[in-house]
């Protein structure tokens, strides 16, 4: 399906400043609230044991937290977890705790049979430590390798576009989980990551269109050959970004509560994906003076064209 023609002449980069005015606001915002605010870690990098458990009725919070104050547990989180039956209990890690003994003083707590606990998930403050760690190197060695990746394909100037597109993506995604504090897992570091992928291969398709009317076009304006590329382009950026938000929105309304901030993660992630790649990567290289001269290949001297057999 065809849902925009080939014949669009939509002046993108005559509106990058104000674009560029907006990305740098909604950033400076991110950057604010991650370091105010901070990201609002799932147990998979604090540590601790989360417990679910299911109930016939609709539960009462302020019961359920009242039993554990009782039991001990007086800084358990409680919430409800999908329906009004279902909740979620997060215990802080303790040094030397025992998920199993926790599990046991928990329900006996609660007075719920064994047959109502849902799921139980350990892990030890190390762990979890180690796993941020971990993401926070995943997520820079891939935007360095990407970096190197374009500035062989393409151009010094394209790969600083590419990386500035990413940086813009991630923080901006970043920053959504640290306004809303919504619940920031490994679940969620995969979205990230994926984000970064989705997002590259965006800029490098339109990345392509420009270096090849460049190429073909070489008395053309730099800023008049992007808007023509990005217009070319423009029908299969919006169909493929549609088409992956139909699913993640499926995914959000039908996958249940675990898999929800995964496809938060995508769907916002999408979103400022498709954006960066038409304004953040074009207008960032546009910055920088990119010419169809930096596309050339260098020119063999006259010592290199003699040594030719």
């Amino acid at each position: 399906m065809q849902l925009i023609g080939k014949t669009t002449n939509i002046d993108f980069m005559g509106r990058r400043r104000p674009a560029v005015a907006i990305s740098l606001l909604l950033a400076i915002g991110s950057i604010v609230a991650l370091v105010s605010n901070g990201l609002a870690f799932g147990i998979d990098f604090t540590g601790g044991v989360l417990v679910e458990v299911g109930y016939e009725q609709d539960a009462n919070l302020s019961d359920v937290r009242s039993k554990l104050e009782a039991g001990g547990f007086d800084d358990a989180i409680v919430q409800h977890f999908g329906t009004a039956q279902d909740v979620l209990i997060r215990l802080m890690p303790v040094e030397n705790m025992d998920g199993n003994q926790v599990r046991e003083e928990i329900l006996a707590a609660l007075g719920v049979p064994r047959e109502q606990l849902r799921r139980v998930e350990f892990v030890g403050p190390q762990v979890g430590q180690e796993l941020a760690e971990t993401g926070a190197l995943a997520m820079l060695v891939a935007i360095i390798m990407i970096l190197i990746y374009v500035a062989l394909r393409f151009q010094w100037k394209f790969a600083v576009g590419a990386v500035v597109a990413l940086v813009h993506d991630v923080v901006l995604t970043l920053g959504f989980f640290a306004v809303l504090q919504l619940d920031f897992d490994l679940s969620v570091l995969a979205a990230v990551l994926a984000v970064i992928g989705y997002s590259l291969n965006d800029t490098i398709v339109v990345f392509d269109r420009i270096r090849e009317n460049m190429l073909s076009v070489r008395g053309g304006e730099p800023v008049d050959i992007m808007n023509t590329s990005i217009n070319q382009m423009l029908a299969r950026t919006l169909i493929t970004g549609i088409t992956t938000l139909l699913v993640l929105i499926a995914l959000f309304f039908l996958g249940g509560e675990t898999i929800r901030p995964f496809s938060i993660a995508l769907i916002v992630g999408v979103i400022v994906g498709t954006y960066s790649s038409i304004y953040a990567a074009s207008a960032t290289a546009l910055g920088l003076n990119v010419t169809v001269q930096d596309l050339l290949p260098p020119e063999k001297s006259d010592e290199e064209i003699d040594d030719l057999p």
